[in-house]
């Protein structure tokens, strides 16, 4: 999966992209655990629920900052 940063604000610079490797967990129709590891050493663990719109967020930073997000998300067109 390629990762842009629209907003970082303090976490990362805006435009940033990496392309990482994702593990997928389907927890019910249409509700996905998402976890990767970025290369520098952060952890994303996202609960994604596309029934609803909304995304929650967790990152553990290279550093061992832990930050819990929330947020919307919605599908692009191809």
């Amino acid at each position: 999966m390629v990762i842009t940063v629209i907003e970082g604000g303090s976490l990362a610079r805006s435009g940033y992209t990496e392309r990482v490797d994702i593990s997928i967990l389907k927890l019910r129709t249409k509700l996905y655990l998402v976890t990767w590891k970025e290369q520098s050493g952060a952890t994303v663990t996202h609960i994604e629920d596309h029934e609803n719109g909304i995304a929650y967020y967790n990152t553990t930073l290279a550093d061992g900052t832990f930050h819990t997000m929330r947020g919307t998300i919605w599908l692009l067109e191809k």
